[in-house]
């Protein structure tokens, strides 16, 4: 695969070239990008998937939410349906997609939306009644129809952008120069263990001088469904079904896995059919089956509710969450108080 990927080389030159042309018009102001009057903070990767923004997004509504009205705005990759929607009592995961479903589920306290177009869909969010005081784009890095008042950049420990490649020779959506409208970057996905010294080689490297934060994944110490939880450290010495369906599932497998579990993988974002729980179902017998979070909302299946968990994770960062805290809070307060 990898000699397939330097063979389309002259095609990421073309591609980044194309991007670069986007970027200079939206720049420049020939291509408009519409502000709003509220403050939007916008989430996003310049690479391809799995740099944990689901997550990340969920931190910043932990961080808002007990003080201001909070509402998420997806597009809700691979949903059924079109056009916007807000989330009620009667969403599902093929309505919303997998990842606003859980914001919905996980966070009753928070508006969710999802709409391809980022521009309407935060015009119907500020023409409710209730208008939220502060909107999280998830995934739109490179949406520039809509100016974001706040914009995160996140890159994987393991695959930093400074690094890759413009797609399909590497996995990079645009040029590495993207970085320049981040506000923040962090970097995803560290070892909990990371070295002062290993975090600024990271910053030289990146070598912009932006606020630049290192997080990494923390694992929650139990499993959940909907009838209850059980100890992490209990079902490992257990023989049981792993089943993912996210970008890069390894790390969720290497937490978990002992020699006498089987694994279970699917495309990101797959919708699961009733011939795939079926198959899920016979495979693991009466064994217990742990999946992601993400993947759980997309199985809430009658025939798996007894055996069928999840486990919980959370982003955390290495050090100086109150820095962190403090840029987010202040960003949201003076654009608040500005209004």
């Amino acid at each position: 695969m990898t000699w397939l990927r330097k063979l389309l080389y002259p095609i990421a030159v073309l591609y980044g070239f194309i991007t670069s042309i986007r970027n200079y018009l939206y720049d420049k102001g020939i291509l408009k990008s519409h502000a709003f009057d509220v403050p939007i903070i916008a989430v996003g990767n310049l690479s391809v998937g799995g740099t944990g923004k689901t997550p990340q997004i969920e931190s910043l509504i932990r961080l808002l939410s007990p003080y201001y009205k909070v509402a998420t705005l997806s597009r809700g990759y691979k949903r059924k349906s079109k056009g916007f929607i807000l989330a009620d009592v009667h969403s599902n995961a093929e309505q919303l997609g997998d990842e606003p479903y859980q914001y919905f589920k996980k966070f009753p306290q928070i508006q969710v939306a999802v709409d391809a177009d980022r521009r309407n869909g935060i015009t119907q969010l500020l023409a409710q009644k209730d208008k939220p005081e502060v909107i999280l784009l998830d995934d739109a890095f490179q949406h520039r129809k809509v100016k974001a008042g706040f914009y995160i950049l996140l890159t994987a420990y393991d695959d930093l952008f400074c690094d890759d490649w413009m797609l399909p020779t590497g996995n990079l959506r645009e040029s590495r120069s993207g970085a320049e409208r981040a506000d923040m970057i962090i970097v995803t996905k560290c070892p909990n263990t990371i070295s002062e010294i290993a975090q600024e080689k990271i910053r030289q490297k990146i070598g912009l001088d932006k606020p630049i934060f290192f997080s990494f994944v923390d694992y929650d110490n139990k499993i959940y469904n909907t009838s209850g939880s059980l100890e992490v450290s209990v079902i490992k010495k257990q023989a049981k079904v792993l089943l993912a369906g996210i970008a890069k599932p390894k790390p969720f497998f290497d937490f978990l896995k002992t020699e006498n579990d089987s694994v279970i993988t699917y495309p990101d974002h797959h919708h699961f059919t009733e011939s795939d729980i079926e198959a899920i179902k016979k495979q693991a017998n009466e064994k217990i089956i742990i999946t992601t979070e993400k993947d759980f909302v997309r199985l809430e299946a009658e025939i798996l509710r007894k055996q069928l968990y999840y486990l919980p994770i959370k982003s955390q960062l290495i050090s100086n969450s109150a820095a962190f805290d403090e840029i987010i809070l202040d960003y949201v307060g003076t654009s608040t108080r500005n209004r």
